[in-house]
């Protein structure tokens, strides 16, 4: 495997008015091609700061992001981020919720709506094309929100806390088809770097479980999760990983 993603030395605070507050301090990790990584740790910790910097939203204070060796300089088209709160705009269609990135990026006609179209079916959202946010279920604005980001066709998929809105259900059968996902080489996207505050769902899906320590953010430990999968979360081995990672973090 090659190195996709480098962040070397990344440094973030924040002016707060007593003074500047450090969020992240000397940040430091690899990421390789095909990858799925998980960061955890304690709320306040810097993770989706973190993301932010790494899809270029956001600058460091200082350090660098390397995408394929090359110093990134703003947003990075090669990243797509799916938020927590599903961020969809709500006076516009599922359809054209999805085509947003796309127009954004330039993409014309007809490729354009073969993408939408596409990412709409891979998600399971096929005959809500013209359906509003409100008429959709938490799991559904969700769906809408991942079918926008692979629409892009990004080699990395950034995941803030994408099933924590959800109930345990519905996250249960989104984490099943984004492994699915994942794991298609048919699709660009070969990197996941998700952010969860449950170990457990960390443990599940992650080659590697980063672990910060908050106050500042840092990183303490990089975990390697060597279960294969499907994991069993009732098994000891997938037990004592998460036990070992929640004493870290404590």
């Amino acid at each position: 495997m090659s190195t996709i993603l480098r962040l070397e030395h990344i440094y973030k605070s924040f002016p707060m008015p007593q003074g500047e507050l450090l969020v992240l301090e000397d940040v430091n990790l690899e990421v390789q091609e095909g990858e799925f990584i998980a960061i955890v740790g304690a709320s306040g910790g810097g993770k989706s700061t973190l993301l932010r910097i790494i899809q270029g939203i956001i600058p460091p204070a200082s350090g660098y992001v390397w995408h394929r060796g090359k110093k990134q300089n703003g947003v990075n088209l090669g990243c797509a981020m799916v938020f927590q709160t599903f961020a969809l705009v709500p006076w516009l269609t599922v359809m054209q919720n999805v085509l947003l990135g796309l127009e954004a990026r330039g993409v014309e006609e007809p490729e354009r709506s073969r993408r939408a179209n596409f990412y709409i079916d891979k998600v399971g959202l096929e005959g809500f094309e013209e359906a509003y946010p409100r008429e959709l279920s938490g799991g559904m604005k969700q769906r809408v929100g991942f079918a926008r980001a692979l629409a892009v066709e990004p080699e990395i998929l950034l995941l803030d806390e994408p099933f924590s809105s959800l109930d345990a259900l519905t996250a249960l059968s989104l984490r099943e088809e984004l492994i699915d996902i994942w794991n298609d080489e048919k699709l660009p996207v070969s990197t996941v770097i998700m952010v969860t505050h449950l170990l457990e769902e960390a443990v599940e899906l992650a080659d590697r479980v980063i672990v910060m320590k908050t106050h500042p953010g840092r990183i303490q430990e990089d975990v390697p999760i060597p279960l294969p999968r499907p994991r069993e979360r009732k098994s000891p081995e997938f037990e004592n990983l998460v036990d070992e990672i929640f004493s870290r973090i404590a």
